[in-house]
């Protein structure tokens, strides 16, 4: 059995091999650490935009149940039946408030550029204006379904949409474009060559790009009767509905499939001619969309640990050849076949570790410049991801490291000391 002693001496002639190899041993594990950083930034980036998808979904509530005409989130072209359907209407908003499992309902009408998500219009007040708001009508009943952050004065009532008020409740970046740190109550905003009291006021909404600007925080709402008066080409609605609680909602979406398969003439035997899904089925989409985005790091890391491997291989076959005399010497003197194996083996681990902290060392170094250069785009560290990061990089110098470990321990030791 192998003392202690020893090993520790097994390890300092390792250590010293790789720093008297300085070059050498930089460029064999420079695969190692390109795989360990991509591992390292790409989860992070994944994990801060997973963390701030799921707090701004939480936001929406876990009872909130929407629908619209086509699935969302259908991916490819439409099929011919879905690009035939006709779009919600703000009657059928009308005929879910008094279902018994629906505590609230609203529709909403939204003006932007859905490739872009961001707005079109541009909204002035006197010599200031915002770009790219988003236009966007909605029910007097959306603040009872979706919790909005209303920072001052009142949401739209029941009045201003039934007489088609001109007023508007601007969002956070919004009223910081145009009123900087003044009262925008009261005031008069210019949209589209028309004047709007401006009502209330929206604060910063979750976003899930941290630190940076969210689309959805340059909103100008208005009452949706008063929406659709300046804007009757739109017919795209989105009917919003609020569970009396998270338990009901089956029942509730049971209802409300009812309800507008009822107002829309389906047949008993035919499907959904439009799409139901809550906040779970957005988390559920969310999910493929990093999983895809998982495999596709997996992918480029493995490529940069197999390339490191095969150089470690490479450079440890070479360095056998190099230390034959050397290894003839040593077992002269009474060095087993184990130690030698276990000499070569700690080398290349030890080589694939280092670069393993270096990838972990680089992958920080990123992280840390991401929110510098993008401020939009949300990443945070993660121990497992830093841990699995590290143990694959030695793992690479286990698996590639046997072969020439196992030919070093297996040399004729008379032979080895003939070698020049």
């Amino acid at each position: 059995m192998m003392r202690r002693s020893e090993f520790t001496e097994i390890v300092q002639m390792a250590a010293e091999t790789i720093r008297t190899n300085k070059m050498r041993s930089g460029l064999t594990v420079l695969g190692i650490v390109i795989g360990v950083a991509v591992v390292i930034g790409v989860s992070s980036i994944g994990r801060g935009l997973d963390e701030n998808v799921r707090d701004r979904l939480a936001t929406v509530g876990s009872n909130v149940i929407f629908a619209f005409h086509i699935d969302p989130f259908t991916f490819g072209r439409l099929t011919q039946e879905m690009r035939s359907r006709r779009e919600l209407a703000l009657e059928d908003a009308d005929a879910l408030r008094d279902l018994p499992h629906v505590k609230a309902d609203a529709a909403l009408l939204r003006l932007m550029r859905q490739e872009l998500g961001t707005g079109t219009y541009a909204v002035k007040y006197q010599d200031r204006k915002a770009k790219n708001t988003i236009l966007e009508g909605n029910s007097a009943t959306m603040l009872d379904v979706e919790d909005l952050p209303l920072t001052s004065g009142r949401w739209i009532s029941e009045f201003d949409d039934e007489h088609r008020s001109p007023v508007v409740v601007l969002c956070h970046d919004t009223a910081q474009e145009l009123f900087g740190d003044q009262d925008p109550l009261g005031k008069e905003v210019n949209i589209e060559g028309r004047l709007f009291e401006v009502i209330g006021t929206i604060g910063k909404i979750q976003s899930v790009f941290n630190r940076g600007r969210d689309p959805i925080d340059n909103r100008v709402i208005f009452p949706i009767r008063t929406f659709k008066m300046m804007h009757p080409e739109l017919k795209q609605y989105w009917l919003v509905a609020k569970a009396t609680s998270h338990d009901d909602m089956p029942k509730a979406m049971d209802e409300i499939r009812e309800v507008l398969r009822r107002r829309r003439k389906v047949a008993f035997d035919k499907p959904d001619n439009f799409a139901l899904f809550t906040t779970e089925s957005i988390g559920e989409v969310w999910n493929q969309v990093t999983g895809g985005l998982f495999v596709g790091m997996f992918a480029i890391s493995s490529v940069g640990l197999i390339v490191g491997g095969v150089g470690v291989m490479n450079i440890m076959l070479v360095s056998v050849t190099e230390r034959t005399r050397e290894i003839g010497v040593r077992k002269a003197v009474g060095a087993r076949r184990h130690d030698i194996l276990l000499q070569f083996t700690l080398e290349a681990i030890m080589l694939t570790a280092v670069g393993g902290l270096i990838g972990i060392l680089t992958g920080a170094l990123v992280v840390w410049l991401i929110p510098l250069i993008w401020p939009t785009l949300p990443a945070r560290m993660s121990m497992f991801w830093v841990c699995f990061g590290f143990s694959s990089a030695a793992g690479v110098g286990l698996v590639f490291g046997i072969y020439p470990a196992w030919k070093a321990a297996t040399l004729d030791p008379i032979e080895s000391l003939r070698y020049e």
